[in-house]
């Protein structure tokens, strides 16, 4: 019987050290005030050129981050794979604004999706497209304005190392996730997915995005998702998470005088997820799905879902996915009873992948429960594992 309460599966990857360096980064990061106050006093330092880094990569980024470079990640792919988890190498460099840069990233997540063919432990590849192109002009091209010479050839750009990824992953037959950004760039995400999607999941579903289940017009997204796919003869890709911007998203709206996308409760966002999940199963010979989600309740609703409708646990087109570092009492024992389980492994350079570190820490300070949820196993497992020793 799977149960997310089984500690000894959740924390069977972690040694006793690992386990007390979680419980005090959950303890830290449980605390607004203490939050807010790293984040400020990680950018003085890092303005400042005060020596924080080894502290930083002992701490926060080895809970959260596979390491600085591929080599670095290998360790945590292998270990993670010894417990029938997958990994997702995630290039989280943010914020840049370069034409070489965004080459450079088009280049490294390349070099991720040749490393996933050759490795059993890696089955997607992801990229994030505003590190890709610039955000002002993806927001830009999103809201249907002319664009200059120069704007439309940056614009080309784009798309080309876009489709210089996705035919990578064609070529290499690994799957491929589009993470998803702010709503005022998404509508220029989601017709590249489209394009991408139905040049590359003929033979099998290749190209994935991301929908954003928080936003109150994605269950229409997915609705008319399926039905071009099946007219047009494709897979559709689909990863499903709950969503990551809601506090910009209503500020935003509230300033330009617009209707907020997101919905007006958690509750609403639950139930829309929920009805994605089902959506998802029921035209599972269409759809693939990858289920990114650190809520109990919608995990173990996808396993009773696949067992009602006799769909093998490790069925292709169904995944579930969460972030290292986070919710392994999911990750594991979802894994352990036979499904499709991938982490979210992030790397990059300690500096540059600090918004992505930051935006992990107060995910876990805003989401209820979520940080007591994480204490309360740690704490049962070291008592389990204290009680066997004597």
């Amino acid at each position: 019987m799977l149960s997310f309460d089984d500690t000894a599966i959740a924390f069977s990857g972690k040694s006793d050290a690992h386990l007390r360096r979680s419980y005090w980064l959950f303890k830290l990061v449980g605390n607004p005030g203490l939050v807010n106050f790293g984040q400020k006093f990680t950018d003085f330092a890092i303005k400042t050129h005060l020596p924080i880094r080894p502290f930083i990569k002992a701490t926060i980024f080895k809970q959260f981050c596979g390491g600085e470079d591929i080599d670095e990640c290998l360790k945590t792919i292998e270990s993670l794979g010894k417990y029938n988890v997958g990994s997702i190498l995630d290039y989280s460099v943010e914020g840049k604004e370069e034409e070489n840069v965004f080459d450079h990233t088009a280049g490294e997540i390349v070099k991720t999706i040749e490393l996933a063919s050759k490795n059993k432990h890696i089955p997607f590849a992801v990229f994030k497209p505003t590190g890709v192109g610039a955000i002002d002009l993806i927001e830009k091209v999103s809201a249907k304005l002319s664009l200059s010479s120069d704007e439309q050839q940056a614009w080309e750009r784009i798309k080309g190392r876009i489709d210089k990824i996705c035919a990578a992953a064609h070529q290499h037959k690994v799957q491929l996730l589009i993470d998803a950004e702010e709503s005022w760039t998404q509508v220029a995400i989601d017709d590249l997915a489209h394009d991408m999607m139905l040049k590359y999941n003929k033979e099998q579903c290749i190209v994935f995005n991301t929908a954003q289940m928080y936003r109150n017009d994605r269950l229409a997204y997915l609705d008319n998702g399926l039905k071009d796919a099946r007219e047009k003869k494709y897979f559709f890709g689909v990863k499903m998470v709950r969503g990551a911007y809601m506090e910009k998203e209503r500020a935003r709206a509230e300033k330009m005088g617009y209707a907020s996308p997101i919905n007006n409760t958690k509750a609403e966002t639950d139930k829309e997820y929920n009805t994605g999940i089902e959506f998802c199963v029921k035209n599972i010979d269409t759809i693939a799905l990858c289920a990114g989600t650190h809520n109990e309740n919608s995990a173990m609703l996808l396993v009773k879902l696949m067992q009602q409708n006799n769909i093998p646990a490790n069925h292709s087109h169904i995944w579930f996915s969460q972030l290292l570092g986070m919710s392994d009492h999911i990750s594991f024992n979802v894994a352990n009873a036979g499904y499709n389980v991938a982490k979210y492994v992030p790397y990059g350079p300690v500096r540059d992948v600090l918004p992505y570190l930051i935006r992990r820490a107060k995910e876990n300070t805003s989401v209820k429960g979520q940080t007591g949820r994480e204490l309360s196993l740690i704490i049962k497992e070291k008592q389990r594992r204290a009680a066997s020793k004597n």
